[in-house]
């Protein structure tokens, strides 16, 4: 699974996205830093607001779960 081009364009210095691999899937982590953070899902694309920022994005192929906990963004594989 693939980060969201979006994801990857969001300014590094106050957002932090990982990418981690584990044997069974992939989860990408982006941490905004303590903003409080809203997510909705339509269809197939993503639309996270946090803070002054909104970030929209296609789900990447192969998302099983999306969710927002304590500020971070993470889809699971």
């Amino acid at each position: 699974m693939e980060t969201p081009r979006e994801l990857r364009s969001v300014d590094q210095r106050d957002v932090l996205v990982s990418r981690i691999e584990y044997d069974d899937g992939t989860v990408i982590a982006a941490d905004f830093g303590g903003d409080e953070v809203t997510l909705d899902v339509v269809g197939e694309t993503a639309i996270v607001v946090a803070g002054d920022r909104q970030v929209e994005f296609d789900l990447p192929e192969g998302a099983s779960d999306v969710a927002v906990n304590n500020g971070t963004l993470t889809i699971e594989e």
